[in-house]
């Protein structure tokens, strides 16, 4: 089709270039004047192009049709209008012209928010949809029959901005290029607006934004947010006009803070570390983060009563020649202006929000470790203050304020231990979108430790939905791979600097024994971060030759790219070692995640949100949300947002989580169930094997995915082996898990506890022989003795499942059977792990090549690093975790070819 593009700014110019890319041609570019010496960009794009542009200050005079103007437009003969982005009124002469008419983008859902102001409306109104309509253009004000429409979700904290770069912008000149095709195709539809819903809303002006306080707290915070950037919603502080931006919900206890009158509010706001806390009429708060004064001058709420200028920093050779290159920078943009001077303002200057944009990006260019955000420019307007506080982040000073947290806080183990208990969203602790909370319960004494947020759907939605905005538009997204892996290090070090309340908290929500918790579930968690903190900046594509068609050369390579958003959830045997196997690869990776801790175990999985927060992770890059896994965990593995599952478990969740990850066809991989065979050959070291063999069984209480869940020990030392493990066993003092010298601590919970209870009873019932344990230890709490199962049979229950608790199943084989007892080890469904024990190596090797198993273990068992990959066969699932190998399952390959 021949188009006339009527219209401005970055939306009108991307929307330009993807009709010239699809082969339309576009007939002349009308739009507005330049400004302060400088072209719009719609225009800019055009001009290179040589295509025509007209730059008409307007198109009507006294309300009628300027008709030099609309002979000029005549001149191109267009057959469609597209107006993209356009602020002027276009006269009926000119909208009717074209064969096709004229089509127009308009950012709400129409027939709802028709106007000028319709994306702050949206969020004003507090709106759960937001959306764009592309609508053919008739004599009434955005009431024309509707093309198409797209929506999307409304964010509980989502600015117009948020909108805007998430869905409005992007979405929509993907639309509106659609609707050409359509139009060009003879297919695009003519939908008359309902009258039903329909609203017009008025212009925001700065003079009808102010804040009316006896409103709940949810609709200060849509109206302050609704006007954020343009107008600006203000109050009258201390006799002047403060304009508040940066607002969210604040769900917590009151925050400490001094106290600040606002005339009209009926309680005084509350300046606080994080900002200013003002309040509802439902007593509910808001947390608003800038203010700007009259003078234009932005700060921080939280420095209102500090608000002076700090002191001018002296800079360093290296920072003034910094400084100078931002003053090119400048320059470049304020073409117009002949000199930056100290006190040259960018918008007073000419500079609009998009020149923040490219402003930002050629600073980033030069240099990539100053992190700045379009907000920084806003608050720092003149070029002095920008480059001082541009120094100061260059420096590392002026760090986000510390987390508002509302913990439970407990007296235990000679500390107090401070522990989170709200889902981990976008980078806050906030209660369920339902409100709804369960118990978690300490195993030693049945006691309730707290009570923790139950994630709803709703809060999937959000926490994903935060996830992806990190990844496609964050800072994590840009970030370049060292600075990735330097923020991996800090969270490691801040795990290693609070290891001991981390291995507290473990202890009493999951009942590990305080020692191993210090030493396997927190020290290898360090670990393993460290470790893929190292992997950050050497994951590496490859060259590749292939046959060329001469006379052409080819260059063919590979990237690999992180999948994007990633769900991980996580079993209650091990709570924050699983989310450190997992979440650091993929982390590593470049990915974001949502993270849902069994719902026994949440409280170090919060405990670590809040340290990833501290670490200077940004806002939605890694999300915890507490709950039941049949509600969050079903709703991860099926959401369409979510590219890869990552789960440990039982073999029946697994299943059902790779049926629900079909439905985006996911990549998924899965650490599931195990019967880990352990063959203890006569040529052994008795006790060694003895001491191995029990650990193998007894470790974490039996809660371990790997333990060995059948021994097969050869005839002739079957019965020492098995009187040495008794009398090994009556040595293991069970009891409270905080006590140093504990070995033995409570199971994880007592649903846990009943089941292998019940377990045990059928393994006597079947006829094996239960040697030793089999009971409930009488105390208060979840406690069972170690047990012992001798003749244990291979058509037996307990021979075939897993007991997943401290149950050692013994079968005899024959003396020198090696095939005999092979066969009998592999005839099973799982193949996690497996060990042998023998002093003749040729044997270890022969037994370790025909085991089924992702892991074999010789002469030793439970010997994991975080160097070496671990997974399993068959029905224990399939991926690895750590290691190398750990990182490709957070990756993807894309294949680049170029001829040259």
């Amino acid at each position: 089709l021949k188009l006339a593009l009527i219209g401005q700014s970055i939306f009108g110019q991307e929307v330009y270039n993807k009709l010239r890319k699809e082969g339309h041609k576009v007939v002349g570019v009308f739009t507005v004047p330049d400004k302060n010496g400088q072209a719009d960009p719609l225009a800019l794009a055009a001009e290179k192009d040589g295509t025509p542009v007209f730059k008409f200050p307007r198109w009507r005079a006294k309300g009628k049709p300027i008709q030099e103007v609309v002979a000029a437009y005549k001149s191109v003969g267009a057959e469609l209008n597209v107006l993209p982005f356009c602020t002027q009124f276009i006269p009926m002469d000119v909208i009717d012209c074209p064969k096709h008419g004229s089509i127009i983008y308009h950012p709400s859902i129409l027939p709802r928010h028709r106007g000028a102001s319709a994306i702050n409306w949206t969020l004003i109104q507090g709106d759960k949809k937001a959306g764009f309509t592309i609508f053919w253009a008739d004599d009434g004000l955005d009431t024309g029959p509707i093309l198409l429409q797209r929506e999307c979700d409304v964010g509980q904290n989502d600015t117009v901005d948020d909108l805007y770069n998430r869905f409005l912008f992007p979405e929509g000149i993907k639309a509106m290029v659609e609707a050409v095709h359509l139009i060009a195709d003879g297919k695009a539809p003519r939908i008359p607006q309902p009258k039903e819903g329909a609203t017009y809303e008025g212009i925001q002006k700065k003079e009808n934004a102010e804040i009316s306080w006896d409103q709940p707290a949810a609709a200060l915070h849509n109206w302050i947010r609704g006007h954020d950037k343009v107008p600006g919603a203000w109050a009258t502080i201390d006799g002047q006009v403060v304009t508040f931006y940066g607002s969210s919900l604040l769900d917590a206890s009151v925050p400490p803070g001094q106290e600040l009158a606002i005339k009209g509010a009926s309680r005084p706001g509350l300046v606080t570390k994080n900002g200013l806390v003002v309040f509802g009429n439902d007593g509910k708060m808001v947390l608003v983060r800038n203010l700007q004064f009259e003078d234009g001058k932005m700060i921080p709420a939280s420095k209102y009563f500090s608000a002076d200028e700090k002191t001018a920093l002296e800079l360093t050779e290296e920072e003034k020649k910094m400084a100078e290159d931002i003053r090119a920078i400048w320059k470049g943009i304020l073409s117009n202006v002949a000199v930056i001077e100290d006190s040259t303002d960018f918008f007073k200057s000419g500079a609009s929000s998009m020149h923040v944009v490219r402003m930002l990006e050629e600073i980033k260019q030069k240099y990539s470790g100053l992190q700045l955000q379009n907000e920084d420019v806003y608050m720092a307007t003149k070029f002095a203050d920008f480059i001082q506080m541009a120094v100061r982040k260059f420096r590392g000073e002026d760090k986000e304020e510390e987390l508002v947290i509302d913990y439970v806080s407990k007296n235990v183990n000679n500390m107090t231990v401070n522990m989170p208990y709200q889902c981990f969203i976008n980078g806050q602790f906030i209660n369920a979108d339902d409100g709804k909370t369960y118990d978690t319960i300490n195993p030693a004494d049945g006691s309730i430790i707290a009570s923790v947020s139950s994630a709803s759907l709703a809060d999937v939605d959000k926490a994903v939905a935060a996830a992806k905005e990190a990844f496609e538009n964050g800072e994590w997204g840009r970030m370049n791979a060292r600075e990735r892996g330097r923020l991996m290090y800090r969270l490691a070090d801040l795990m290693e600097e609070h290891q001991e309340e981390l291995a507290t908290i473990e202890s009493i929500d999951s009942g590990a024994v305080y020692t191993l918790a210090l030493k396997t579930h927190v020290g290898m968690s360090v670990q393993t971060f460290r470790y893929f903190a190292g992997w950050c900046d050497k994951i590496q594509g490859a060259t590749i030759p292939i046959n060329q068609a001469r006379p052409n050369h080819n260059l063919t390579f590979t990237k690999k790219e992180p999948i994007g958003v990633c769900a991980i959830v996580i079993p209650w045997n091990y709570p924050l070692m699983m989310l450190a196997w997992k979440s650091a690869a993929c982390l590593a990776a470049g990915n974001t995640l949502v993270l849902k801790p069994a719902q026994v175990t949440p409280l170090t999985s919060l405990k670590f949100a809040e340290l990833s927060a501290k670490a200077g992770f940004p806002k939605g890059v890694i999300n915890i949300l507490p709950g039941s896994g049949g509600l969050v965990g079903q709703h991860l593995s099926e959401h369409p947002d979510v590219r890869k599952v990552g789960f440990t478990g039982s073999t029946p969740t697994g299943k059902q989580i790779m049926k629900s990850a079909a439905t985006n066809l996911k990549k998924v991989s899965l650490e599931l169930g195990g019967k880990s065979p352990l063959i203890i050959f006569s040529d052994c070291e008795l006790d060694r094997a003895v001491k191995m063999g029990m650990g193998a069984v007894y470790f974490n209480k039996g809660e371990n995915c790997i333990a060995a869940g059948r021994l097969f020990v050869e005839e002739s030392i079957h019965d020492e082996f098995v009187r040495k493990v008794v009398e090994e066993i009556k040595k293991m003092k069970i009891g409270d898990p905080l006590d140093r010298s504990t070995d033995h601590g409570p199971q994880n919970h007592k649903a846990h506890l009943e089941k292998l209870l019940q377990y045990c009873e059928t393994g006597v019932k079947e006829g094996a022989t239960l040697v030793y344990g089999g009971r409930q230890v009488r105390r208060p709490g979840f406690f069972m003795e170690p047990t012992v199962f001798t003749d244990v049979e291979d058509h037996m229950y307990i021979a075939q499942e897993e007991s997943f608790g401290p149950v050692m199943v013994i079968s005899k084989f024959k003396n020198g059977d090696v095939d005999g007892v092979l066969r009998r080890a592999n005839t099973t469904e799982y193949g996690l792990a497996s060990g042998v024990f023998t002093k003749d190596i040729s044997k270890a090797l022969y037994i370790s090549e025909k085991l089924e198993a992702g892991t074999v273990f010789i002469n030793t068992y439970n010997k994991t690093d975080v160097a070496a990959p671990f997974g399993g066969f068959k029905q224990s699932g399939f991926g690895k975790d750590l290691g190398e190998e750990a990182l490709h399952e957070y990756l993807r390959t894309k294949a680049i070819t170029v001829e040259y």
